[in-house]
């Protein structure tokens, strides 16, 4: 199994935005994303490289399996 490993902000938006979700505002230097279903919005930080802890809790939060994180990621 592979591991998540930190990636720039551009590729978690997109992973995002496959997995279904749309970016409704920005905040300072953080892109909020919601969908349909999903109670919490979920936050990225426009930053070079986002760690792994945020990526595993925007993951649970957005209620995302491991496996299509890597699926969407292999899209981008």
């Amino acid at each position: 199994m592979s591991r998540i490993t930190a990636i720039p902000a551009w590729k978690l938006r997109k992973v995002m935005e496959k997995a279904g979700f749309k970016c409704v505002r920005t905040e300072g230097d953080h892109f909020v994303y919601v969908r349909s279903g999903v109670a919490r919005p979920v936050v990225i930080p426009d930053w070079n490289e986002v760690p792994v802890f945020i990526i595993k809790n925007n993951l649970r939060t957005a209620g995302i399996s491991r496996d299509e994180y890597f699926s969407f990621l292999s899209q981008v």
